[in-house]
């Protein structure tokens, strides 16, 4: 019996299909150019195969083309988590980075870094006086200035604000203090912004890196100088020692006790007369802030409010000052015959004016005691009234429209200018004592206080003299036409006890 010989091709089919079943898709079934079935077959596999591994090279090169897309995304967010979005400069992370990395080989025997941490010392009066773009500009030519001051090696960020830090890698203190005159030299000289040309200074503090030292060591270290060198009269340089740390700590546990002392009622106010000048009435009173500290003893204000300003802390003591001063308003107002418009003065920071709840503040005080707005008068520096943002004069609106008097302080120490004192939203003027001293000996200066008293009364508002102690001041204020005037001739400031005693003597002598 005869079987019929199979078609070697078919063998050939089946190990073709096999291998590209596999994933083999470069096989091709080898055909004889027969035209029957099998050929037909052979040619169908071998043109799915063919279009197979063409769909499969586009995948791959999608699949390429998607991953390079993804690498790039990944390092533009990796460059983007570590930059200033403003500047351009490295950020924070950045920095905290790269110390690490040369502290580590500082601890493998090379030189330490050094790190410079400086801040601008009048880049809060540009962003206020000409907006918020002017000072991004401002910014951003300071960035393009410290680079150009250091090294292509040298690290620059921006740490914020107006804060910003120079790692110096393999340093020494002379290198450093070198880079820090030549950054301190850049930054003095003017920026013109838009058609402004502006000068803006700063405070560096500098520390080279111990051995073994932590990277928030090293920055807080290196910010505990640049705070030491702020508190200088001028621009300058300061480098850490030890001694500074501890002053820093003292600091911060005085603001701590100072949290303390608001709470527990350990501060005090003293109250200082303003008098009619021609006739002796007491017209009111200025509220003066003490603390009587439990170890250090009765603090006077240039010993806390610097720091409280510093720290923030001046807003909560601000608060305090002005409720007590009206509540012990509202107190002398049901004991004593006071004159209706018997008024309490209470000095306001510049951090306070620029608080948003300031008008509320106010308001829930003279609702809460009565007084009436009239009574109160807020007293504010004359750069605040005149340099002031939109929030300064938001706040000085608000506070006019309660009816608050505001009066400016130290009137002749700062701009004094008549195109200033027209449009200024206040009542009072209170001429500065440097102004007065010479008065009833010097005739030159009673001119000149007799022409500030023609500017003042000129803008419709009322004159003030602070600083009287001797009955020839007084007398020479009321001749060249001053309404009101306060000082230690009348009296110094005193606890309210004290001077209950003294609106007794005074009440007393002018009937």
């Amino acid at each position: 019996m005869n079987s019929e010989v199979p078609d070697p091709r078919l063998h050939s089919l089946v190990e073709g299909i096999v291998r590209i079943a596999s994933g083999d898709l470069s096989t091709r079934i080898p055909h004889s150019g027969a035209r029957d079935d099998v050929a037909a077959v052979i040619a169908g596999i071998n043109l799915m195969a063919d279009d197979l591994q063409t769909i499969y090279q586009e995948l791959e090169e999608r699949v390429e083309s998607r991953t390079a897309m993804l690498r790039q995304a990944q390092v533009e967010l990796e460059r983007m988590a570590l930059t200033d979005p403003l500047t351009q400069l490295a950020n924070r992370t950045a920095l905290n980075s790269v110390l690490s990395h040369a502290l580590a080989e500082t601890s493998r025997g090379e030189l330490p870094p050094a790190l410079l941490i400086l801040d601008l010392d009048s880049f809060k009066g540009i962003n206020d006086t000409l907006g918020h773009s002017a000072g991004d500009d401002v910014l951003r030519v300071i960035a393009r200035r410290l680079q150009d001051a250091v090294r292509v090696t040298d690290t620059v960020a921006r740490l914020g604000g107006d804060e910003f830090a120079v790692m110096l890698p393999k340093s020494n203190l002379v290198r450093a203090r070198r880079v820090a005159n030549r950054i301190l030299k850049a930054l003095s000289e003017s920026l013109d912004i838009g058609d402004l040309r502006i000068t803006c200074g700063t405070s560096i503090g500098v520390r080279v890196a111990e051995p073994g030292q932590s990277v928030d060591d090293l920055v807080m270290e290196a910010d505990t100088a640049m705070y030491a060198a702020k508190a200088q009269p001028h621009s300058g340089i300061k480098v850490f020692e030890p001694a500074l740390l501890y002053a820093r700590r003292l600091q911060s546990l005085m603001v701590t006790e100072m949290r303390e002392a608001i709470l527990h009622d350990q501060l005090t106010l003293h109250y200082q007369p303003v008098v009619e000048l021609a006739t002796g009435r007491i017209e009111g009173v200025e509220a003066l802030v003490r603390w009587n500290h439990p170890e250090r003893g009765l603090l006077m204000p240039d010993q806390f409010i610097p720091l409280a300003e510093e720290t923030g802390m001046i807003v909560e003591l601000g608060h305090w000052v002005l409720r007590n001063a009206v509540r012990q308003l509202r107190d002398w107002q049901d004991r004593l015959p006071l004159d209706s418009q018997f008024s309490v003065r209470v000095n306001i920071s510049t951090t306070e004016l620029q608080n948003l709840e300031l008008i509320e503040h106010v308001q829930d005080i003279l609702r809460e005691t009565g007084v009436d707005a009239a009574n109160l008068i807020i007293e504010l520096t004359e750069s605040m009234a005149v340099t002031g943002g939109d929030v300064d004069k938001y706040s000085l609106s608000g506070l006019r429209q309660l009816g608050v008097q505001l009066e400016i302080d130290d009137f002749g120490t700062g701009y004094s200018s008549i195109s200033y004192l027209r449009r200024l939203p206040v009542n009072v003027v209170k001429i500065d004592r440097s102004l007065i001293a010479g008065l009833g000996t010097d005739e030159e200066q009673g001119r000149f206080v007799e022409a500030v008293l023609h500017l003042i009364h000129a803008c419709g508002l009322k004159a003030v003299a602070e600083g009287i102690e001797t009955a020839e001041q007084a007398e020479e204020l009321v001749r060249l036409g001053c309404g009101s005037g306060q000082g230690y001739y009348f009296g110094r400031p005193a606890p309210a006890e004290s001077f209950e005693e003294t609106l007794a003597q005074w009440s007393a002598v002018s009937e």
